[in-house]
């Protein structure tokens, strides 16, 4: 039972890891992307994709016990309802995502090719996924 236990923490240890990991890399690349001569496909939809990443991994911290796969579907729900919410406009929300916290929570402008970003970096996180790796094969 312990051994069970201790390999969950790991588990869920490792996911705050690498959402934390995702987190400074999506905000590495908005930040510096095109200083660094990266094409605008790489810098705007590598941020979706890794935004994508980051919602499988918050998910999967909450839901520790769900499947990869009911993870990877409630994310692509959460990113898909964030991204049609876009089409929704109120003054003070369009205040807000002009922000650089509203427009990296929520973006500024609805777009399909975000939706099939989200969905890459989700279906990536949910492959790469350090808790279902871990439990897959267990320390000894």
């Amino acid at each position: 039972m312990r051994e069970i236990f201790e390999t969950r923490s790991r588990a869920q240890f490792l996911r705050l890891a690498a959402l934390l990991a995702v987190i400074a890399l999506g905000l590495t690349l908005r930040r510096f992307g095109y200083a660094a001569d990266l094409p605008f496909t790489v810098v705007k939809y590598g941020g979706s994709a890794l935004w994508g990443a980051m919602v499988y991994l918050l998910v999967a911290l909450f839901v520790a016990r769900s499947r990869p796969a009911a993870i990877a579907v409630t994310a692509l729900f959460i990113a898909i309802s964030v991204e049609l919410f876009r089409l929704y406009h109120m003054p003070w929300l369009d205040a807000f995502r002009l922000t650089t916290t509203g427009a990296l929570l929520l973006g500024r402008v609805f777009s399909l090719w975000n939706m099939l970003a989200y969905a890459i970096g989700i279906a990536a996180a949910c492959a790469l996924d350090p808790a279902h790796r871990t439990e897959v094969r267990p320390r000894r």
